[in-house]
Formats: C-alpha cells, sequence, structure tokens
C-alpha cells in the first residue's frame, strides 16, 4: 500500500492517515479551542474511542466534555440540547466525531450557540442564511467514523424538524469545518450492512452532482473520481472491514462526493429526506434502494454523461445500460435490499411523499423536473421493485 498520509487544504484543511485521530488535541490548540465539546451519537459514546478521544484532549491540557444525544436522523430538539451542554459547560469549540448524523447535529450546535433566532430561521432558503450573526458561530473540527455523507466538508446540516416530519437543510458557510481529520483506523470496526449503505451513499452524492444539470466542471471532476474510487474499494471494505487502504479511499471519496454536490443533488435525495423524515430510515440505504428507480427515471437526460463515466471507471459495456446494470450488480454484491418494502416502507403515505419530493431542495438539482405526482410514482416504483 501506498503512503496514504496526507495534509489537504481543500475544501478544508484536512488531515488524512491510519493514527491522525491521535492530533486531535493539538489540532483544537491550532484553532484556539481550549474547552471543546465532543459531540457524538449514543452508539459510539460507548465505544473506547469516545473515551480515548476526550482523555486525550484533558491530557494536553484541554477541558473536553461529550454531548451524545443525538437520534439516527437528528432533531431539531437534539440540537436545542446541544446547545445547552455547550452553553452550561462554558465551551469554546465543537469536535463533530461520528457519522453523518453526529455531524450534522454538531454542526448545528455550533452554529446555534450563539444565535437568538431559532434553528428553522437558517433553513437554506433564499438569503436566510445571511441572518446568522457570525461571530457567535463555535469553531468546528470534524472527524467522521463512516464513509458516506461527506458532512466533514459540507456548508449544510440536515435536520429533521419533529413537528412537522419533514428534513430541513441548515445552511451556512461557517458550517463548513476548519480542520477534518479522516483516520481510517476509526472505520475498522463497522460491520459490512453499514460499510455498504454509507458507502453507498458516498457514490449517490458523486452521482447525484455528475448528473445535475449546474454548469460546474469542477464538481464534476471530482464526482467521476470519487466514483471510480467507490467501485473499486468499497466491494474491498465490505468484503473485509479490516483493509485499510479500501478504508481510506472510502473516507476520501465520501468527502469527494460532499465536495462535488455543491453543484447539486437530485430526486435520490429529495426522496430520501422524504422517507428519512416520515419513517426515521437510515439515509444512506434509501439512496442505495432508490439509485436505480431514479436512474431509469433521468435516462433521457444523463445517458451522454453516463456513457462518459462509464468509460473512465473502466466498465466493460460503456453504455447507460452497461452502467446501469453495474449498479444492480454492485447492490446485489453488498446485499443491499432491493426495495423499499424490504424495509418496511408501505404505499400508504405515496401522495405524501411525491408532495414534499417535489419541494424539497435537493429536487432543484435533477436533470428532470418531476411533479409530485412524478415523485409519487417513482416512490411507489421503489415499493414494488418495479425496473423496466
Amino acid at each position: 500500500m501506498n503512503n496514504l498520509n496526507a495534509n489537504w487544504n481543500y475544501p478544508s484543511n484536512i488531515r488524512i492517515g491510519a493514527g491522525r485521530v491521535n492530533e486531535l488535541a493539538e489540532a483544537c490548540i491550532s484553532l484556539n479551542i481550549r474547552a471543546p465539546l465532543l459531540i457524538t451519537d449514543p452508539g459510539l459514546s460507548a465505544l473506547p474511542m469516545i473515551d480515548e478521544a476526550v482523555m486525550g484532549c484533558n491530557k494536553a491540557g484541554l477541558r473536553c466534555a461529550q454531548f451524545s444525544n443525538v437520534q439516527g436522523n437528528p432533531t431539531g430538539r437534539n440540537v436545542e440540547d446541544g446547545v445547552v451542554a455547550y452553553q452550561t459547560g462554558n465551551h469554546d469549540g465543537v469536535i463533530a466525531f461520528g457519522g453523518g448524523s453526529a455531524l450534522d447535529a454538531a454542526k448545528a450546535v455550533a452554529l446555534m450557540v450563539g444565535q437568538t433566532a431559532p434553528l428553522w430561521d437558517f433553513e437554506d432558503i433564499g438569503d436566510n442564511w445571511m441572518r446568522v450573526k457570525t461571530s457567535g458561530v463555535a469553531p468546528i473540527i470534524a472527524v467522521p467514523t463512516t464513509a458516506g455523507t461527506g458532512s466533514e466538508v459540507g456548508r449544510a446540516a440536515v435536520i429533521t424538524d419533529e413537528n412537522n416530519q419533514v428534513k430541513r437543510i441548515i445552511f451556512h458557510p461557517l458550517l463548513l469545518p476548519s480542520l477534518v481529520i479522516l483516520d481510517p483506523n476509526l472505520t475498522l470496526g463497522l460491520p459490512p450492512h453499514i460499510t455498504a449503505a454509507t458507502g453507498m451513499d458516498a457514490l449517490s452524492h458523486s452521482l447525484e452532482a455528475l448528473c445535475s444539470s449546474s454548469y460546474h466542471p469542477m464538481a464534476e471532476g471530482i464526482a467521476i473520481e470519487g466514483i471510480r474510487l467507490v467501485k473499486e474499494y468499497l466491494p474491498r471494505a465490505v468484503a473485509n472491514g479490516q483493509d485499510l487502504e479500501a478504508r481510506t479511499h472510502m473516507l476520501v471519496a465520501s468527502s469527494m462526493g460532499a465536495t462535488a454536490f455543491q453543484k447539486g443533488l437530485g430526486g435520490m435525495h429529495a426522496i430520501a429526506h422524504s422517507l428519512g423524515a416520515l419513517y426515521n430510515a437510515h439515509h444512506g440505504l434509501l439512496n442505495a434502494i432508490l439509485m436505480p428507480y431514479i436512474l431509469q427515471a433521468n435516462q433521457a437526460k444523463i445517458e451522454h454523461k453516463i456513457e462518459r463515466l462509464g468509460r473512465y471507471i473502466g466498465l466493460p459495456d460503456t453504455s447507460f445500460t452497461g452502467f446501469f446494470n453495474w449498479i444492480i450488480q454492485l447492490r446485489s454484491d453488498l446485499d443491499i435490499p432491493q426495495n423499499l418494502s424490504m424495509i418496511g416502507i408501505d404505499e400508504q403515505q405515496s401522495e405524501l411523499v411525491g408532495r414534499m419530493s417535489a419541494v424539497d431542495p435537493s429536487a432543484s438539482g435533477n436533470p428532470v423536473t418531476f411533479t409530485a405526482q412524478q415523485y409519487a410514482d417513482i416512490f411507489l416504483r421503489a415499493i414494488q421493485g418495479r425496473l423496466d
């Protein structure tokens, strides 16, 4: 394996390599954080890696505490509780440590500790982000433990408005963490099904970014290489969770996907956000299941891009059909459920899902503008497993 330790400064200050979580305390000091609040989820909170991170910071003279009241799809209440923990503990920075849910919650907490307006006032609509009191935003260090959402390099946090059963995207440029540590050692304990679902989430980000109709050639370049990394290394990471090279490349692919999707997302995420809010289902798994159904619905608009992508990633059949068949085979190899009914989602709320998806911010990036009824039809096909 080549030396996969590196320091990058795009799109943020990123430190990559096995064991680099040991630099966490030094990273805090470099940002003048002396009393960090480490925000994670309950599952990770019980693992040694969290205790080791907190103790490492404390041994370096920092006053570090942790907060872990974060759901799988973080809610506005989770953010409120995190703000209380931050303020009562007199903290001066946030360590976002965990999967996408923990990272999103932590970023939202870092935003809200200095605000007087409610969280939903900063939803990514129009120029809402300009309402933020920037002087009050806490510095953020991100340490992802899954290779999927790429939230560590994103300027947004997806938070569930539990009162209205809808996911809202909270946006501000200062939500981009100031420093990121990509340590593959932290992902070695992930079980195969979580590795697969989060890896497919990374694929969905790059794929939807590539297919978005927006003009952003730089993001497209990042997206196609991110897809190649997933093709090469996700099956390896699922087959052998101790494959450090595969784990490292998947962490990078995840960050690449989230960097690329500033170009836009699309229908996969529009429906996945809706289902996540209504059913509290795993976001990455939803994208993995929805992927072929959205690809088929978009086919006429994306064939030329998919053919170019097929050549780049080395598929034997570079046509749209060849790429589509590769996606179907990849899902099968990774034991991804074939349809939504296999994870307990039924047809009862199809009209609501359609309406929610059509107005989800991600829908604006889809290469085809689907109506609420068309989204409902795609949702029904994904429940029934109907592929042409």
